[in-house]
């Protein structure tokens, strides 16, 4: 039983490698998945290091003793939230898609693809990504741009596509926020 609870266990930690006590507990199966934020990182100059995320990665990539892989997620959304910046592809702002019409929903998969394509080169498993929450307050400090659109069913018709893009691509996609932050007013919070 701790080991099946143990891999409901994400964990994040400080640093630009892996800490020998987190390998350990990912090859004992006792933590199922890390996450990696801004802070996991190199970035000189604006520009993300891809060689060091690549070898960070390939450190976390670690077969647990039951043969259950080790999972690694990021948040790369486009626009505001994307860990992973240039070289890399700088994808625009996902409300972006609608000045697109009829070819949004396309595009949306389009996009996901290419972001997966990018993730799983750099060893990433999991994109904690679509947004799902609908833009409904012009003056929302948290979400905005970040939407797929301002209703429910183009949200739902272009976070889907995007969403096959990134499964395509070998990436696990995560739809988020619940219940939502659609109508936030309050201050935006540091993305850290």
């Amino acid at each position: 039983m701790r080991d099946d609870v143990g891999q409901l266990l994400w964990v994040g930690f400080d640093g630009t490698s892996a800490p020998a006590a987190l390998r350990e507990r990912l090859a004992a199966g006792t933590v199922g998945a890390t996450i990696l934020f801004k802070r996991n990182l190199v970035i000189t100059d604006g520009a993300t290091d891809l060689d060091a995320l690549a070898a960070l990665t390939s450190e976390l990539h670690v077969i647990a003793t039951d043969g259950t892989p080790a999972l690694i997620a990021i948040d790369q959304e486009g626009g505001t939230v994307q860990r992973v910046r240039a070289p890399a592809t700088v994808w625009p702002p996902m409300l972006s898609h609608d000045a697109r019409g009829a070819d949004a929903e396309a595009i949306a998969h389009d996009v996901g693809l290419a972001l997966g394509r990018e993730l799983r080169a750099l060893g990433l498993d999991i994109d904690f990504a679509p947004v799902l929450d609908i833009h409904t307050n012009a003056a929302n400090p948290v979400i905005g741009q970040r939407a797929f659109g301002t209703d429910p069913d183009t949200v739902a018709r272009r976070a889907l596509a995007f969403a096959r893009g990134l499964d395509e691509a070998g990436i696990l996609s995560c739809g988020k926020h619940f219940p939502g932050h659609g109508d936030t007013a309050r201050p935006r919070p540091s993305y850290r």
